[in-house]
């Protein structure tokens, strides 16, 4: 393993759409959505190091979530958690950790990605983000992975790539003409039958050097504010520099504030498995395992009938689920909610927006 390659895994997201198993105390990435006996994060750390060593992976999340990052990431360095004091999104998350790595290592080659993808064909993902790593090392890029969309999903992000049409095979990097943030499906069935996008991954490989420069020619609001790391990041006065910079920083997407401004943007076409499950409904379409009615259950004991295109989930997989006459419909049960609905990721927004009401706090 190449000492000078490391890994960010961004761990501070809210997982709101995944409610009501996910909730403020506990979101999505901490939890085994897919049943395989490990959370999202826990995945994500083993899976990056195999690519990168241990010591080299840095943890950002919120300050509420530290307790759970350290329960999931036992051997995980104190110094390599680091503790936002408020969610900003992905910007503010990456400027912190590209100056605490430019202060331990200047020659630092970064992947950046989410604590809660599902990924497919771990040795091809090795691979890839082995050979990703080492193109952007010897250049001035902003390196972002794509992936080959299968259906027009409105879900994700899509990336148009210049010349020509998607290819992985050849395994060629590719400029960035534009970016689109979650099209309606109409349009992206334009984007796929073009041959010319592919999904945003959210996966990120660039030198230190390089996103700080570029965060810094797009991003001044932002930076400006982290002006001093050189000698507040590692001292004692770091936890009150990083709130008062997080104390006036904007929120903003490292997508919509440098992705899609710079002129350093190249896509790495990956060939490996990936889904971005967001949304019960993307985790339905991303399950193999159905019934003959393309139904999903969880549960050990189910008495189905007359149900189709429905996803019916418990936490206790010992509760007997009787369910019938749904079409396209999610069923999520635990303690102390149940979630009944249409299937479509409006409905359930819905609801989430419904926690806000007077007495419902504690079911956020």
């Amino acid at each position: 393993m190449d000492d000078n390659f490391y890994c960010v895994i961004m761990a501070g997201g809210a997982g709101t759409r995944f409610w009501p198993m996910s909730r403020a105390g506990r979101p999505k990435q901490f939890l085994d959505i897919d049943d395989t006996g490990k959370s999202f994060i826990r995945h994500t750390y083993d899976r990056f190091s195999r690519i990168v060593p241990k010591d080299n992976i840095i943890v950002v999340a919120t300050d509420r979530l530290g307790a759970l990052v350290r329960e999931h990431l036992p051997e995980l360095k104190e110094e390599n958690l680091l503790l936002e004091p408020y969610g900003r999104d992905t910007a503010p998350c990456i400027a912190y950790a590209t100056y605490t790595l430019l202060k331990r290592n200047p020659e630092a080659t970064v992947v950046v990605t989410p604590a809660d993808h599902i990924i497919r064909d771990e040795r091809v993902f090795a691979e890839d983000l082995q050979a990703a790593m080492e193109y952007s090392s010897g250049k001035d890029v902003l390196m972002t992975l794509g992936m080959v969309p299968n259906r027009p999903d409105p879900n994700y992000g899509y990336i148009q790539v210049s010349g020509g049409r998607c290819n992985v095979e050849e395994q060629k990097v590719m400029k960035v003409k534009t970016f689109t943030e979650k099209p309606d499906v109409e349009l992206a069935k334009v984007f796929i039958s073009s041959g010319e996008f592919f999904w945003n991954s959210g996966i990120f490989v660039w030198r230190a050097e390089s996103i700080k420069s570029e965060m810094e020619k797009c991003l001044p609001e932002v930076t400006r504010l982290f002006m001093g790391w050189e000698n507040a990041i590692g001292s004692p006065v770091e936890d009150m520099f990083i709130e008062k910079a997080y104390s006036d920083c904007p929120k903003i997407s490292i997508d919509y504030g440098v992705m899609e401004k710079t002129s350093k943007a190249w896509l790495y076409p990956a060939r490996f498995g990936w889904a971005d499950v967001g949304t019960w409904e993307s985790l339905y379409n991303n399950v193999t395992k159905k019934d003959g009615d393309g139904n999903v259950f969880n549960s050990e004991y189910v008495l189905s009938g007359d149900n189709s295109g429905s996803l019916v989930i418990s936490e206790k997989k010992d509760k007997l689920m009787a369910v019938s006459g749904l079409k396209d419909f999610v069923v999520i049960d635990t303690d102390d909610a149940l979630l009944i609905c249409p299937k479509s990721d409006k409905r359930v927004k819905d609801f989430i927006s419904g926690l806000a009401m007077p007495g419902f706090e504690q079911f956020k």
